[in-house]
């Protein structure tokens, strides 16, 4: 297995910045500036190699190209850079099944056994919607996270196997990740479109959109050598590691396997969105995260907090977005109240342009920022906003006047995650005062003075750490990561 060491990974990742591969509109302003901004974000995540497309008002006004595709070659990205999309392959299933619907020859929520009556009668009652969202209960084909199958005796075996065990919960009630869902959706989409769901898709989504490469790549790209493909890697402590392999089967072709570039994604997003694909209604119905039968989203997690039909949904107050995301290196983001969309491939496992697109989105649209205070809650936002002026040091006076002024409560866990918000800012003494505030209002959490001890230690206040981290055993006295922190310090300290 190649690794390479972190010191070399970033000596590469610097060679970024000399043979960086550009090209741009004039109406990209702030695009030497971005650019400076991913390739110390690659130096930070560890991130040899991205691809990336702005979508405004429809028009492409940005591609980026950053870094490297093949350490071991030493080859740079360009702009025909195939990357792996992964579970982004769903947002294409997603358009399919809206493209069945518009032809009518499916309803979302009619019963899977309209359709495919055959299926064990357990999940007969079970709809496409829930199937596409990940709320059915059904049980997992995969034994793992890397696509093997549950059994070792073939992907028939397997998806025979499937179909004897009991559900995981009551469907509806609940979100859970699960590759069943998207086995039955291929089968659906072969049924009802009477040809197999690759040849569909790439009929009436990829052609339309001219994405020659993606056609190129086919549904085969984690098991096929495509030419001119990024390869993939992963983190591995200090060093950087081919990703672990595994052999997809066909079977979960509709739930990964596609491969694309920036640009052609970039394509495919003007093509859905100015109504090549489908009707605009449609497109809404698609991007509607569905709800529980408690009337609740749920998604992968608070960022990520719903899901609709193969898309993940940021849903917030301000700025939401649709987010397909792959293989935690891939990501299809659209701002449907900003006209914009974004897309951010990579060849690292662990890169998850999910935590800063926004970012990447806060150069063209400035309030989104997290300098800006983008992110906050509408109770942080206020506290954020008298901090900004009166200095950090006096968050715990400035919250105590708003929560007797105005009333306002806080929220433990959004303040924990302003600290850290802040810590990725480069910001750690204002870090430290937030953290501080918090382990104030919420003296019986533990996690309030891990997170304090943390801050502590990133400053180099050892002392402060490890009382801290003393303090959560006396909260906590079976924490085994505070145990696990204090004997770090210890070695440190000898």
């Amino acid at each position: 297995m190649y690794s390479t060491s972190k010191k070399l990974r970033q000596k590469l990742i610097l060679q970024t910045i000399t043979f960086l591969t550009i090209t741009f509109s004039a109406f990209s302003v702030h695009a030497d500036e971005l650019d400076q901004w991913i390739v110390e974000l690659m130096q930070k995540r560890n991130i040899p190699g991205l691809q990336l497309a702005v979508v405004q008002n429809n028009k492409i006004t940005k591609t980026a190209n950053y870094g490297t595709a093949n350490i071991e070659d030493n080859i740079a990205v360009d702009s025909t850079t195939l990357f792996a999309i992964n579970s982004v392959t769903k947002a294409f299933v997603g358009v399919a099944l809206m493209q069945l619907v518009e032809q009518k020859k499916l309803t979302l929520d009619a019963p899977i056994s309209t359709y495919l009556p055959d299926l064990p009668k357990q999940w007969h009652p079970i709809t496409t919607r829930q199937l596409m969202s990940h709320t059915s209960g059904l049980p997992e084909i995969l034994k793992d996270g890397i696509g093997n199958l549950i059994s070792d005796q073939g992907p028939d075996h397997a998806w025979q196997r499937v179909q004897t065990m009991p559900l995981e919960f009551n469907t509806g009630t609940r979100f859970k990740y699960n590759q069943t869902n998207y086995v039955i959706v291929g089968q659906l989409i072969n049924k009802l479109s009477g040809m197999p769901f690759q040849e569909f898709i790439q009929k009436n989504q990829l052609q339309q959109a001219e994405m020659n490469r993606t056609i190129e790549a086919g549904f085969n790209n984690l098991n096929n050598v495509v030419k001119h493909s990024a390869r993939r890697y992963e983190n591995q402590g200090n060093d950087l590691l081919n990703s672990r392999e595994a052999i997809f089967s066909p079977l979960l072709q509709t739930a990964a396997g596609m491969a694309s570039t920036a640009t052609e994604l970039a394509h495919w997003l003007i093509a859905l969105q100015t109504n090549q694909l489908m009707g605009a209604d449609s497109v809404r119905k698609m991007w509607t995260p569905t709800r529980l039968l408690n009337g609740n989203t749920q998604g992968f997690n608070q960022r990520l907090n719903g899901y609709s039909l193969g898309w993940p949904v940021m849903a917030r107050e301000e700025h939401p977005a649709i987010a397909a995301v792959g293989g935690d290196r891939a990501g299809v983001f659209v701002y449907p109240e900003d006209n914009m969309s974004i897309v951010i491939l990579t060849n690292l496992i662990g890169a998850l342009p999910s935590q800063f697109v926004d970012e990447i989105a806060g150069f063209y649209i400035p309030e989104m920022k997290r300098e800006n205070g983008f992110g906050l809650s509408k109770n942080l936002k206020k506290l954020w906003q008298v901090l900004e002026v009166q200095g950090y040091e006096n968050a715990i006076e400035a919250a105590h006047i708003l929560s007797q002024k105005e009333h306002i409560q806080f929220d433990e866990k959004n303040i924990n995650q302003w600290g850290y918000s802040l810590i990725n800012q480069d910001k750690l003494n204002e870090a430290l005062a937030i953290f501080k505030l918090n382990t104030h209002l919420f003296p019986n959490s533990y996690n309030t003075f891990d997170s304090l001890a943390e801050a502590y230690w990133y400053l180099g206040y050892h002392k402060h750490a490890i009382a801290n981290y003393n303090h959560v055993l006396t909260l906590q006295p079976d924490n085994a990561h505070a145990k696990k922190q204090l004997a770090k310090l210890a070695k440190l300290n000898q």
